[in-house]
């Protein structure tokens, strides 16, 4: 299990389980890893918490696998049960196992060193590979097929939406063009169309096609619509004290993970009331203040870890039932272009 250590380094890992760690102190107490990867952070808080078990939830088999293994090496096999999952399911999780309530969910939003060092999954452009980019490899929708099925109007939108690209109407004018005379499979075709297109004078530092790729890996996965219909799952299913510690790699994730919070900290009144109500007060109490962020010595050592943003918050008191419902719906909301991405891959589906 060396080989894991060795490719898999754990973001700000003691600021996270200093986070996890103050909700596991108690006999029987429960943390979710609702993003277990390889079991580097899970590894980690079991270590650090021996009266307390961990749920592992990952949507990638291998990943799940391996980290299993990992676990069981450490000598923590009795207190860890692995759950082939994407977390958005977090609440049906918690129900097959008959887990009412439990006292922190953890969540590293990055892509796993696995996804990343594995050539075939296509998640990178500095190396050629199939473009696959599918955390959950059953899945059947890939950045091939988005590339090759889309129209300029739905590539251009999540270009500009989840990449914040500049240029995502030219880049997706591009393909469509290109695609009619052979399809874009690989990843280096991709990296050099989008260096066609965007001008050298005005690119960000680094590859110009870094936005691109990240826009199709949270299309492909759809990341963000999980994201915002796991966390008010999470928050039903704390108990009171219980902590929820997220690591966010871009600021679409940082910008949804700090609105749900900033929510729960403020009182729950018109402004200006000068009276709030008991049942009106703050549900979460902010551990971070603001977000914490990896300094030069871990960028130097990791340089992953340089977009991190790391935020967590307690939840301070029993959820007024207004919030329960305001949760469950928005637990179940899905956003109108994720819809229409459904819509999209079930009627590909069908023609193919």
């Amino acid at each position: 299990m060396s080989e894991l250590n060795a490719i898999h380094q754990p973001v700000l890992l003691d600021d996270c389980v200093s986070l996890v760690s103050g909700a596991l102190q108690r006999e029987h107490s429960t943390v979710v890893d609702c993003t277990l990867g390889l079991a580097g952070h899970a590894t980690a808080f079991l270590a650090a918490c021996p009266k307390a078990s961990l749920i592992g939830i990952d949507r990638d088999a291998e990943a799940l696998d391996l980290a299993t293994r990992r676990v069981a090496q450490e000598g923590f096999a009795e207190r860890f049960t692995p759950v082939h999952a994407a977390f958005d399911e977090f609440a049906e999780v918690l129900d097959g196992l008959g887990k009412e309530r439990v006292q922190a969910v953890f969540m590293d939003l990055g892509l796993s060193s696995l996804q990343i060092d594995e050539r075939e999954r296509g998640f990178t452009y500095a190396q050629d590979a199939p473009l696959d980019m599918r955390m959950d490899t059953s899945q059947e929708l890939t950045a091939e097929q988005i590339l090759r099925d889309y129209d300029v109007s739905r590539l251009a939108f999540i270009f500009h939406e989840y990449g914040e690209e500049r240029f995502s109407r030219p880049i997706a004018k591009a393909i469509v063009r290109q695609r009619e005379e052979h399809p874009i499979a690989s990843s280096r075709q991709l990296s050099e169309l989008v260096d066609r297109v965007v001008p050298k004078a005005r690119r960000p530092a680094g590859n110009p096609a870094k936005r691109v790729f990240q826009a199709l890996r949270i299309e492909v996965n759809g990341e963000l619509s999980k994201l915002s219909r796991t966390l008010p799952q999470i928050a039903t299913r704390l108990s009171v004290g219980g902590r929820l510690v997220v690591e966010s790699y871009h600021s679409l994730e940082d910008r949804t993970v700090k609105r749900f919070m900033v929510k729960g900290m403020k009182a729950d009144v018109p402004p200006g009331l000068p009276v709030i109500p008991d049942d009106a007060q703050p549900i979460f109490r902010d551990l971070t203040h603001g977000a914490i962020q990896a300094d030069e010595e871990e960028i130097g050592r990791n340089p992953r870890s340089a977009s991190v943003r790391l935020r967590a918050a307690e939840l301070t008191r029993e959820l007024p039932e207004r919030w329960v419902r305001i949760f469950d719906q928005e637990s179940r909301e899905t956003e109108p272009h994720q819809e229409h991405s459904r819509e999209h891959r079930q009627s590909s589906g069908r023609r193919s």
